[in-house]
């Protein structure tokens, strides 16, 4: 790391109730990442001020998830770091949900990022481990559904996030405008963002953080092959596409030879589900990772790739965000009209 980035690093820009939340230096939430976010990338995001989460579906099971808490905690030096629950439409498999709540209960992780379904039937039991949970929606309405059942903040992500964005295609800033309106709880921002510039904007639409995830998938502590980091680096914001419309479960990926044959199944009406398989089964996604081989599988990809233009470590990802926010929020200093004060300014006083 750089002198630079480690001065940029060090010191607070914003202090909100998300960073006092998870005790962190910055409003910077890196989402966990399946198959991706494992305890070398979340500790670099803590390391560097920020919360990571690593999946626990990612790892083959409990002994190895274990492991990796351990590596994460030994990594941070002791500093607290996050998990993701993904919390399925299919109640068989949430069976293992009771035990990877056990296992993070025992290694003593407190802070939760929840997403898919409700966390409702879970937060008893993480409320019991003394844990904080942020639960992420891409819907206002789901967003008070799990406020009303206890989790201690939300994320909220529009239309332009990689993964699911819902099925009602609500973009960023209505969905940050409307989440400040709606919920009493803290909360984070996603969907396109990438750069400090969204960071300032995020905050002045009412959000307390940002939440990121293609964004970061060109971190250097991202496991995946450098083929695929080229080609995240060479993706432009009109590069991704919505495919598994049709089966209510839409999913922005890149634009691949896998998505575009989902895709032509979808155009002729396809509606038998093995006939999918071969181009959306989860495992093609962490071979394609493992390989480079980018055409292959149905990978997760949002817009916010435009921002992804080098190959670097998360510690000179979250600096360059943050210098650009300080310039972004510097900028409203220019804004103001002659002679007034920044909170007359602010208020629309004469």
């Amino acid at each position: 790391m750089s002198a630079g980035d480690r001065d940029v690093l060090a010191r607070p820009l914003f202090e909100t109730p998300i960073t006092r939340l998870f005790g962190i230096r910055h409003p910077i939430l890196c989402g966990g990442l399946m198959w991706l976010a494992d305890a070398r990338y979340v500790a670099a995001a803590v390391n560097a001020g920020g919360m990571g989460f690593i999946t626990a579906r990612t790892f083959p099971d409990l002994d190895a998830f274990r492991a990796e808490l351990r590596l994460c905690a030994e990594l941070t030096g002791g500093r607290p770091f996050g998990v993701n629950l993904f919390i399925s439409g299919r109640a068989e498999e949430n069976a293992v949900l009771d035990r990877y709540i056990e296992v993070l209960a025992e290694e003593g992780v407190r802070l939760i990022e929840t997403a898919g379904n409700t966390p409702e039937a879970y937060l008893p039991r993480l409320k019991e481990a003394g844990c904080i949970v942020i639960h992420k929606v891409s819907a206002v309405r789901h967003g008070l559904r799990a406020e009303k059942a206890g989790v201690d903040a939300l994320a909220i992500v529009g239309q332009e996030c990689g993964g699911h964005p819902g099925l009602h295609f609500v973009g960023t800033m209505v969905q940050g405008a409307l989440a400040a309106r709606s919920f009493k709880v803290p909360f984070a921002l996603g969907g396109g963002i990438g750069c400090g510039q969204q960071l300032v904007a995020a905050l002045g639409l009412g959000a307390d953080a940002i939440v990121m995830g293609s964004r970061m998938t060109v971190a250097t502590e991202i496991w995946a092959h450098e083929d695929y980091k080229r080609k995240v680096v060479a993706t432009g914001e009109g590069d991704s596409r919505l495919v598994m419309a049709s089966f209510r479960n839409t999913y922005r990926c890149l634009d691949n030879a896998a998505a575009r044959a989902v895709a032509e199944l979808e155009a002729a009406g396809e509606r038998d589900f093995a006939r999918y398989l071969p181009h959306v089964r989860g495992t093609n996604a962490r071979d394609a990772y493992a390989t480079g081989d980018w055409e292959r599988g149905i990978l997760s990809m949002g817009q916010s790739a435009a921002f992804a233009d080098e190959i670097k470590p998360v510690a000179a990802i979250f600096a360059e965000i943050l210098r650009d926010a300080a310039a972004a929020r510097d900028r409203f200093d220019g804004l103001r009209p002659a002679g007034a004060s920044a909170r007359t300014a602010a208020a629309g006083a004469p």
